[in-house]
């Protein structure tokens, strides 16, 4: 579109319908300056240019793939905290789930415990790993340490090692062995490097380091990275992590960042302020404490490098860990509502911590991060939970389903996204703490741009802001959205498309939306999302005139500009634009609800939209689908497939099957009844509350779980041990080996039964040691139990077995 009639469907666009004047909102951004060009060559790669020519970059602002912007979304999966067994499915719903870097540290203390003798077998195999994340079309980055935090005893280091050297810094005897774990690694990784047609393209070296001095500090870094390269470990990116005033070679590596919607790490007991996670950064990159374990004493290199790197995430928190002083639960909301801030405020790297959950292996002694053993936090001493999307069972939880729509976005659309600048609206809140101002913003390049909206702060509710218009300055003119203004609901985030391409021949553009973008389908169909109870719209210019036909909407074709309005969500086409001489283009726009449903991947040969209440991924070309307790399975599938079906609804393909009821009785036998518990020690590194002694279980109430046949079948994915109580620590035994242990927090704790062995030794046992009434712990106050007046809580309020049916649909 030329900027003389850009402008003439802008202004016609502000001006149509009756005058609001008095009582709308008019928030306004100027995005007219011309976006800086990206720069290259300061930041060294290692080799990016793989086996037939394909290429991996970077410059100042965005990755690149073979030349082109790149904005990959990252997700951390530890496998040596999940069954090697589980592996290749769970790499499908990841890559089902709109992943496309899987992140993993590789923990030292895993592999190994005692000098010299390294364990890469089991579910330690790194090497299978990386192989099984290549199969589903996942690149790969190892975080290699050798410290790595992941709430595991001392930060991964092997206790021989803490015992009998100095660590984080360039002590000789350290480096040397450091140095062989390095080339183990490098030989686990040998053939899967990127230079070799292998998915590994980065390695993060060290974890949240900030310590300066001689030997360390940038110092430091350097030769970690050297050691790495002359181990083999060469790959197009380096990184570290950018907060906590981090030090670094700048140019030598690049530094990464995140965020988290609380802090499970720190000491209150009451809720915390808002946090920055939720509020859109147009100067810095770094959102808050992340728990960094040490404390800085000079500027760090990431405050000074924004200008030469791009700003990439590693850790924005796709869950949180309960802790033992603080068991934060967050909701769905609470995470995918970070989305838009990020997206908003520069993030070119969307990487979450956690993404899939997973436990402890436990050896000689069990590996979580503890005061006992000098730790900041107490965790549990198997389950590493997290909340994540995927549990350590590979369940999905809400909070994937509130995701997916934006990793479809960015899968399809984050290539136009990478190059946009950030521009700050003309009234933002003065700081995170401020619910005033709502919270936007814009980037653009050109007359292209994304606009990008947060209504939700956890745990502080926000108002619906009321009769609102958007005003977006850009150099071919002004567009105003939508046409008459619209009440945003409270809690309500989003991102719209403003001068969106939507490959018409003739170069028409979508002038705008009031729905999300989510993909772009192979047979010409374009899929938006619609935000409950935001009225959806769409806006072209003259060119549609006569173009648009929508037998289900309203079509209204004023002087200038084609507007659609009154679309009604669902699965049939909500208007098809049809122009002489271009291809005809169909759009599509669900429900929000529908929207988050929306799996897409290849399933017979043909990349398609797949929508089901159940968890849906694709592997090998066949449609998984996974039901948590319910037989009935149901899915609608876009394109339609060959195959035979219950029928059609609107452009939709159905499946519908139902699978013979699965039902594994467990006997509850109560064991031993609760005796008081102790009070609840203060100490540790953090003078806060500690998980009790060893010997203070015993207080714990004790129940005895006879669970009948639990085997697999062709139906039944996996039977989950869904428990209820109410307590401080619960524990689940086979005979007297622990296989799992949860802090109670209000969430359901589940377990697999398909983790145990084969020969067990009996009934299983659960025990809950009492929560005293007087815990100086932090509980979210809609999870804090109702004591009754009594000094503490121990109860099992439920046990059941959730079987999770299975179906498999073109296999």
């Amino acid at each position: 579109m030329t900027r003389p009639t850009l402008l003439r469907a802008a202004l016609l666009l502000a001006f149509a319908g009756p005058s609001m004047a008095g009582a709308e909102q008019l928030l306004t951004v100027d995005a007219t300056a011309p976006a800086p060009d990206p720069r290259t060559g300061y930041v060294k790669l290692g080799t990016a240019t793989a086996p037939g020519g394909h290429t991996l970059g970077i410059n100042n602002q965005y990755l690149t793939r073979d030349g082109k912007p790149w904005l990959p979304v990252m997700g951390e999966f530890h496998y040596t905290r999940s069954p090697a067994a589980s592996w290749d499915a769970e790499l499908a719903k990841m890559k089902s789930a709109g992943i496309d870097i899987v992140a993993s540290y590789i923990i030292w203390n895993h592999h190994e415990a005692a000098e010299g003798k390294f364990d890469w077998s089991g579910n330690r195999d790194l090497r299978r790993f990386v192989q099984l994340a290549h199969k589903h079309g996942l690149d790969v980055v190892v975080r290699v340490g050798p410290w790595s935090h992941a709430e595991v005893r001392y930060g991964g280091f092997p206790d021989w090692v803490v015992d009998a050297m100095p660590t984080r810094g360039n002590d000789p005897t350290y480096l040397r062995f450091v140095e062989r774990y390095y080339r183990e690694i490098g030989r686990q990784l040998d053939g899967l490097l990127y230079k070799q047609g292998g998915p590994v393209i980065g390695a993060q070296i060290e974890n949240e380091y900030n310590l300066a001095g001689p030997g360390r500090g940038a110092e430091h870094i350097r030769t970690l990275k050297d050691l790495a390269v002359r181990a083999g470990i060469d790959v197009p990116y380096y990184t570290v992590t950018g907060w906590d005033q981090t030090l670094y070679p700048s140019g030598e590596v690049t530094p990464v960042f995140g965020g988290y919607p609380d802090e499970p790490w720190a000491t209150s007991t009451k809720e915390l302020p808002p946090k920055e996670t939720y509020a859109f950064r147009f100067d810095t990159r770094v959102s808050g404490d992340l728990g960094a374990q040490t404390r800085a004493s000079q500027q760090g290199t990431a405050e000074t490098d924004m200008d030469k790197t791009p700003f990439l995430g590693a850790e924005y928190g796709a869950g949180l860990p309960a802790m033992y002083r603080r068991r934060t639960l967050v909701s769905s909301d609470d995470i995918a509502s970070m989305l838009p801030v990020q997206l908003g405020s520069g993030v070119n790297l969307m990487g979450y911590y956690m993404f899939h959950g997973g436990r402890n292996p436990v050896g000689g002694t069990t590996l979580e991060e503890s005061t006992k053993s000098g730790g900041y936090n107490d965790v549990p001493a198997i389950n590493y939970d997290f909340n994540a999307p995927l549990g350590p069972d590979g369940q999905q939880r809400d909070v994937l389903a509130s995701l997916r729509p934006f990793h479809w976005f960015l899968h399809d659309f984050g290539a136009r996204l990478a190059p946009m600048t950030v521009r700050k609206p003309d009234v933002v809140p003065k700081d995170p703490a401020d619910l005033g101002p709502p919270r936007w913003s814009v980037r653009s390049r050109g007359d292209a741009a994304f606009l990008f909206y947060d209504g939700h702060i956890r745990q502080y509710p926000t108002p619906a802001r009321e009769q609102v218009r958007f005003v977006v300055k850009l150099p071919g003119g002004t567009v105003t959205l939508p046409r008459q203004p619209v009440d945003l609901p409270a809690g309500a985030y989003f991102a719209w498309p403003v001068n969106f391409d939507l490959g018409d021949e003739r170069g028409q553009r979508l002038t705008y939306a009031t729905a999300q973008p989510l993909a772009q389908l192979d047979d010409g169909t374009w899929v938006f999302a619609a935000q409950d109870g935001v009225p959806v719209e769409f806006a072209f210019g003259e060119k549609a005139r006569g173009c648009v036909q929508a037998p289900h909407a309203h079509v209204d074709e004023r002087a200038g500009a084609v507007v659609v309005d009154g679309i009604r969500p669902g699965l049939d086409a909500a208007f098809t634009l049809r122009c002489p001489g271009a291809t005809p283009l169909t759009v599509l726009v669900l429900s929000q609800a529908q929207a988050r449903q929306a799996a897409i991947g290849t399933f017979q040969g043909r990349r398609r939209l797949v929508l089901s209440e159940a968890q849906a991924y694709f592997d090998g070309g066949r449609l998984v689908l996974r039901s948590a307790g319910q037989p009935h399975v149901r899915a609608a599938v876009y394109p339609s497939t060959t195959l035979q079906s219950a029928g059609r609804d609107g452009l939709f393909q159905l499946f519908d099957t139902t699978l013979p009821t699965r039902a594994v009785a467990v006997a509850v036998k109560p064991l031993r009844d609760a005796q008081p518990a102790r009070p609840v020690r203060i100490g540790g590194n953090a003078n806060a509350a500690v998980q009790p002694d060893p010997e203070a279980f015993g207080a714990s109430a004790a129940w005895l779980l006879d669970v009948g046949a639990a085997n697999r079948s062709k139906d039944v994915d996996s039977l989950l041990l869904d428990i209820d109580f109410t307590g401080d620590v619960a524990r689940l035994f086979d005979g007297t080996r622990m296989v799992d242990d949860w802090y109670y927090n209000g969430q359901r704790w589940q377990f697999d039964l398909g983790n145990l062995p084969q020969k067990r030794q009996g009934p299983l046992t659960l025990t809950v040691l009492p929560l005293r009434a007087d815990a100086p712990i932090y509980l979210p106050r809609e999870h804090r139990p109702d004591f009754g007046g009594k000094p503490q809580l121990a109860e099992l309020k439920g046990v059941k077995v959730v079987p999770v049916y299975r179906v498999e649909i073109g296999k």
